[in-house]
């Protein structure tokens, strides 16, 4: 079985949380995953994982501008995860996917990897951030 765009998109958001936690550079970090079975490391990955580094404040920003209960720091890890990844395929990545499917995606590995309330919370801000777009 090949490799599927919701697999490349769970490792991205295993990438860009582990991180939150570690010193290494975004190439150290991929080496290291290299002996990981349970990421995929493709030249997708990289390029996503390190763009997503390459724009955080840009990123940061928008989350920022519609998390209205909690700021960047106070947002969970795993949350800031799945918002910048998605926030950054909403940016940079349409061609890959469309918003609808980068939010569902994202609701989708909060569901997996954290709590309910978390779910409601990585929701609202991406609709909100949606619905502006909409809206221009």
């Amino acid at each position: 079985m090949g490799v599927t765009r919701h697999d490349i998109r769970e490792s991205e958001f295993i990438l860009i949380f582990e991180k939150s936690f570690r010193e290494e550079s975004i190439g150290e970090l991929i080496e290291i995953s290299l002996d990981n079975e349970a990421v995929t490391i493709n030249d997708e990955v990289k390029q996503t994982v390190e763009g997503v580094f390459s724009k955080l404040d840009e990123i940061d920003s928008v989350i920022a501008s519609f998390s209205k209960k909690r700021s960047i720091d106070r947002i969970p890890k795993i949350n800031l995860a799945a918002l910048r990844l998605a926030v950054y395929e909403i940016l940079y990545g349409s061609d890959k996917a469309p918003m609808k499917v980068a939010i569902n995606e994202a609701v989708g590995l909060v569901k997996k990897y954290a709590q309910d309330a978390d779910v409601s919370f990585v929701n609202g801000v991406l609709g909100a951030y949606s619905r502006s777009l909409e809206n221009k």
